[in-house]
């Protein structure tokens, strides 16, 4: 005991060998993910079996081998779990391209990793469909072999709940300080635990999510418009608020009401906090309806609708059903920035195309799939503005900001202060970068929001017809790097980039 106290005192302030074991744990699972579409490809006799066989098998060999040599002794910390967490996302993107460019699909391996990190950041962005800045003509999403589909939607799903957290629920192995994987995977938002054990909160969380995929799989299936395989896609990447579809044309490829209004209510789902559905599965109703961030998300959605469908009734001379339709879809597709389409909003006039802009600043609510910058730190906002104007009234009372009945904590409200303020510079810095690459203002803004919000589809030469394919190689790595900051909440990477992360 004393020479274990006097080994993990001694650690360096950073155990490169627990990061560089874990991260071989992390891969190896990747390199099992990959086995999926394999059988896909095999299934359907598609010759891009050999792409993922050739890299699932190093992945896994790979992977094992490092989480052999440098498995973990100790506990984890916090500054070793947001390096493994920044660097799954990162290398996760970097090892999943590979079957894009070995199967010959993609010419440009830059263009191969965009399109993972889209994935498994849950984006949707993506560069089929269009020419690269140096002329190449990527392949139609639907000429794409059915089994690059399928690891396109389920590196969606996989980065929807999080690798991490699926990790933890199959690989108790790496269980040693999991909660600090779990906290640094979400920083800022709801890590609650469910249970006293993170495997089994884990667990939980993605038999919930498991559970919701495998009911919208059966309702998608149910409809003559869509076979098995665009049933699973589909429920893969709205589950996962992610937005990669098997057609051209979104979800309007389909033109089904009843496709529109089974993924409306998915989207809708999913941007709600899954340990809130699991209290709501085991009884506990109360505790869903008396949410407060959920009913501010519910009460959103359903304003923005009104105002949406509304405009598109009585300005874009939309019919009323098809106006609620549309309206309603993209409102929730945005709002949870899920990001599918089924109209081009870009054609909206400018009052609904305003309002609908808006919702690029918003998100799911915390422990969702969601991305962007959550309802429950826009509550809080709000709040806190409302007090500023009591205070103005009466200078010398002490009014707290509550949240029902909990008060907010002052670290709390600087935290999200502090949030909302880099939020948008991050936002700022990457439309400046697109700008000087020579794209209009709206343009420069729209594939910056998109990235860092995680939504995919932005506004002017990035609508929701267009791509991402003609952006020069530089800027594809700044939005895959603002996918990768959106998607973990910005300081679990931005940490690591300052001096005092690798200081006593």
């Amino acid at each position: 005991m004393i020479d274990l106290l006097y080994q993990t005192s001694n650690r360096p302030r950073i155990d490169f060998k627990i990061v560089t074991g874990i991260m071989g744990g992390l891969v190896f699972f990747l390199g099992v993910a990959m086995l999926f579409p394999f059988f896909v490809a095999l299934f359907y006799n598609e010759p891009s079996w050999a792409a993922f066989l050739y890299t699932a098998v190093p992945s896994m060999l790979i992977g094992a081998l490092l989480f052999y040599l440098f498995r973990p002794q100790y506990e984890l910390r916090m500054r070793e779990a947001f390096l493994i967490v920044t660097l799954t996302w990162f290398i996760g993107s970097l090892i999943g391209a590979f079957p894009f460019t070995l199967s010959g699909t993609l010419q440009s391996y830059t263009d191969a990793v965009f399109e993972t990190m889209s994935g498994l950041s849950t984006t949707g962005a993506t560069i089929f469909g269009g020419a690269t800045s140096d002329g190449v003509q990527n392949p139609a999403i639907e000429d794409l072999d059915k089994s690059l589909l399928f690891w396109r939607s389920l590196s969606h799903w996989l980065g929807g709940m999080g690798i991490i957290v699926l990790t933890l629920a199959l690989l108790p192995l790496l269980g040693i300080g999991g909660m600090q994987l779990f906290k640094a995977e979400y920083s800022g938002s709801t890590s609650d635990k469910l249970t006293p054990r993170i495997q089994e909160t884990a667990l939980l969380l993605w038999s919930v999510y498991v559970g919701m995929t495998f009911v919208q799989f059966l309702l998608l299936w149910a409809h003559p418009s869509m076979d098995w395989f665009e049933a699973i896609n589909h429920s893969f990447s709205t589950l996962a608020t992610g937005g990669f579809s098997t057609k051209n044309g979104s979800v309007a490829g389909f033109d089904s009401l009843y496709i529109d209004l089974i993924v409306t209510i998915f989207m809708f789902l999913a941007g709600i906090n899954f340990a809130m559905h699991f209290k709501l599965l085991s009884g506990d109703a109360k505790s869903f309806f008396e949410n407060r961030e959920i009913r501010f998300y519910t009460l959103l959605t359903l304003l923005f609708i009104v105002l949406i469908s509304g405009g598109l009734w009585l300005i874009d001379n939309y019919q009323f059903g098809d106006a609620l339709r549309y309206g309603s879809f993209q409102v929730i597709s945005i709002l949870t920035t899920t990001g599918f389409g089924t109209n081009d909003y870009a054609l909206w006039m400018p009052f609904t195309s305003f309002l609908l802009f808006l919702l690029f600043f918003t998100g799911g609510t915390a422990g969702s799939t969601g991305g962007g910058i959550k309802m429950i730190r826009i509550l809080i906002i709000l709040k806190n503005v409302g007090r500023e104007f009591k205070q103005i009234i009466h200078p010398q009372a002490i009014i707290p900001v509550r949240l029902g009945n909990r008060v907010i904590e002052s670290s709390i409200l600087k935290n999200i202060l502090g949030f909302f303020v880099v939020y948008f510079i991050i936002f700022v810095i990457g439309s400046i970068i697109m700008s000087f690459m020579g794209y209009d203002f709206m343009s420069a803004m729209g594939a910056s929001i998109a990235s860092l919000g995680n939504i995919g589809p932005a506004w002017g030469e990035f609508g929701p017809t267009d791509n991402f394919a003609a952006v020069p190689y530089a800027g594809k790595w700044v939005l895959l790097i603002l996918m990768m900051i959106g998607r973990l909440e910005l300081f679990t990477v931005l940490v690591i980039f300052t001096p005092w992360f690798w200081k006593n």
